[in-house]
């Protein structure tokens, strides 16, 4: 797993350990993610398949792209598709995507970079693999979030950012047995690269072997870590975590994870996605490529796509 990363964690800033009567948050759920195929047939897994909505407000779904290695001319991306009511986030860890969307957003990405896409008010958009891609396969990995917005926010103008590998905060546990790259939100006063219109915490982390991780968290946020690869546990009670697996944290300050001392032969280290947000707590209508808050607001965002009021598919990209 490439994304971005250093020789010698023992360089970067180290975290600090919590604050002395923090408490540390205990795990209420292990979740384990189903296989399924999205776009044009590339394979994902459901991350928070099986965990209450109330429990990952205001996040809305997860989807692990790959880790797949392509043959020359199988890599496949999603054809042209509207969304409104939240934002996408693609992080990508090996590999190239490309993106276009109707508001004039997009850009090409690979490994360690983010595309964050704010669909706010309306706006179509493709992902799709560079045709160089397509020719020669090759290594493709990474996620994508999909981050509610509030009411009052949720027909908001669209915005794109491109968040480099480079830009974003490299952090060290305190022993530096983990590397930590903090892509949006703040961590014990260190802040990473991405705006956010609902305010959330995204880290991508990666422990050897034997080693722990402890994070400071906001109390108020909820807190949720998605194991991409590797074995290890969560929670100060030390509740096993595998490839595919969700933890979902209750109340607390703070977030434990360690590496198992041994890994898989293919996969040297633990590595997780760490996240967490401001619950937003309104309610949420949600059908296909729109997330709204009322029925009668999904039937108004079909309706404007199907007017092509979301945009048209630009010129030389239909």
């Amino acid at each position: 797993m490439p994304a971005v990363t250093v020789e010698n964690p023992l360089t970067l800033p180290r975290l600090p350990k919590p604050e002395v009567g923090s408490l540390p948050r205990k795990v209420v759920q292990v979740a384990t993610a189903p296989s399924g195929l999205e776009g044009e047939g590339f394979p994902v897994r459901r991350a928070f398949a099986g965990v209450d909505q109330a429990r990952l407000d205001p996040f809305i779904m997860m989807d692990q792209m790959g880790e797949v290695e392509y043959a020359p001319g199988e890599p496949k991306g999603t054809p042209w598709h509207p969304h409104r009511g939240f934002e996408t986030v693609t992080y990508l860890i090996d590999g190239t995507f490309r993106h276009h969307d109707s508001a004039g957003g997009g850009g090409l990405i690979t490994d360690g970079d983010t595309q964050w896409m704010t669909a706010g008010s309306g706006l179509l958009h493709i992902e799709a693999p560079p045709e160089e891609l397509v020719l020669s396969g090759g290594l493709f990995h990474g996620i994508q979030l999909w981050v509610n917005l509030p009411s009052a926010k949720k027909m908001s103008d669209p915005r794109y950012q491109d968040i480099r590998a480079g830009q974003v905060k490299l952090l060290a546990s305190e022993d530096g047995g983990a590397l930590v790259r903090l892509i949006a939100g703040s961590v014990a006063g260190y802040d990473g690269p991405g705006i956010t219109h609902t305010p959330i915490t995204l880290v991508h982390a990666t422990l050897t072997p034997g080693a722990r991780l402890e994070l400071p968290w906001q109390p108020d946020y909820n807190a949720l870590v998605y194991s991409l690869a590797g074995s290890g546990t969560a929670g100060a009670e030390q509740r096993p975590l595998r490839r595919g697996q969700t933890a979902v944290f209750g109340d607390g300050g703070s977030i434990e994870l360690r590496a198992d001392e041994k890994q898989d032969g293919n996969t040297p280290n633990l590595e997780v996605i760490i996240l967490g947000g401001l619950p937003i707590r309104e309610e949420i209508a949600w059908y296909g490529p729109f997330v709204m808050n009322t029925h009668a607001e999904l039937a108004q965002a079909f309706d404007d796509f199907r007017s092509g009021r979301m945009g048209n598919i630009p010129a030389g990209h239909a």
